[in-house]
């Protein structure tokens, strides 16, 4: 054999090899792009659950079984060269039109979830409060079966009563979350809000405890949902327990009803039904809050209006008229709630 002849094959191999490597080279730049390029087949959001100690290939296998891509072994392939996807996190993540397999593992790995939320309302009692945690499809249910009355024993509190001691706010937290641990950040956030606000307290108050300005508050809270009201409101309240009066709130009496007996109207004989929350019947604060307050009705319990008011009424719209006299006050029941037609003046705000 020839050294031309040799030359010519040395170079022959050399150039299939070359080429080899150039298509080599090109599937690779292929299945690189359709990995990092090629967004995941969803046209509007969907959502994928990842279970702890989950690998990323089981992740991958699963979105293609889905059709979401088209090869989780090209994601193999680039997760081994890259690095990426190694430590993903459990957790429920959202998958969005125009998102990549490294946009989602990148998330992943960051552990991005999705939150979700639940509000919990002024004024709810603690009853709807679990009722909204036992029926928000992301919370874990895990006290099912446990009274109310032995709730704040499960969260570290046995001598606690549940009602009340929970902040209206809104919640966000990953699927999977326990109704457990949404409780006990809801109290704990309570606690810090009461503290921190028993602080600010006006001077002379006919309460000596934060515990008695929840209470308060909680009255304050069912009473209106006006902001602009509620100092106002806490004025006459506090007022009333200077002079010995009773409070006589409504809001008292029907949380102290029996289950069903409210059917939307208060009767002179549940007026006249001594229970230990009928705040026409008894002196002073009720044994316990009767709602969830907010912040603005702890703020309002602690910090009341000045002035003279001692007594008031719904106006029918929400709103309500303050009286500083029991005479102005049967005037603007009967105007307000009998309907008649009486000139109360501008006297009241």
């Amino acid at each position: 054999m020839s050294l031309a002849t040799i030359r010519r094959g040395i170079f022959l191999l050399l150039t299939l090899m070359m080429i080899g490597a150039a298509v080599a080279a090109f599937w690779a730049w292929q299945q690189w792009q359709a990995v990092t390029t090629t967004p995941l087949a969803v046209d509007e959001a969907e959502y994928l659950q990842v279970d702890r100690g989950r690998s990323l290939i089981s992740v991958m296998r699963e979105l293609e079984s889905r059709g979401l891509i088209q090869d989780a072994d090209r994601v193999r392939y680039w997760s081994r060269i890259t690095g990426e996807g190694r430590a993903i996190r459990a957790g429920e993540y959202r998958l969005e039109p125009g998102m990549t397999v490294p946009d989602l593992v990148s998330r992943m790995d960051r552990g991005e979830v999705v939150l979700h939320r639940l509000t919990l309302v002024e004024g709810w009692t603690f009853r709807q409060f679990r009722e909204a945690l036992a029926n928000h499809d992301a919370v874990q249910s895990t006290l099912d079966g446990v009274a109310d009355e032995e709730i704040m024993a499960v969260l570290g509190y046995p001598e606690m009563h549940p009602e009340g001691w929970f902040l209206p706010e809104t919640y966000s937290f990953p699927r999977g979350t326990s109704d457990r641990e949404i409780l006990q950040r809801a109290h704990q956030s309570m606690r810090e809000a009461l503290e921190a606000i028993w602080q600010d307290r006006d001077g002379g108050l006919p309460f000596d405890t934060p515990y008695e300005a929840l209470i308060l508050a909680s009255i304050i809270e069912r009473e209106t949902g006006q902001y602009g009201e509620r100092r106002k409101v806490a004025g006459v309240f506090v007022r009333r327990l200077r002079e010995g009066m009773r409070l006589q709130t409504d809001p008292t009496v029907i949380y102290g009803l029996p289950e069903g007996e409210y059917q939307g109207r208060l009767r002179y004989r549940h007026l006249r039904t001594d229970t230990p929350y009928n705040t026409y019947t008894r002196h002073g604060l009720t044994p316990t809050p009767i709602a969830m307050p907010g912040r603005a009705s702890l703020e309002a319990a602690v910090q009341p209006l000045v002035g003279e008011y001692l007594y008031f009424v719904s106006r029918n719209d929400g709103t309500h008229h303050f009286s500083a006299t029991l005479r102005e006050h049967n005037r603007a029941v009967r105007k307000y709630q009998l309907g008649e037609e009486i000139d109360l003046g501008n006297g009241n705000d």
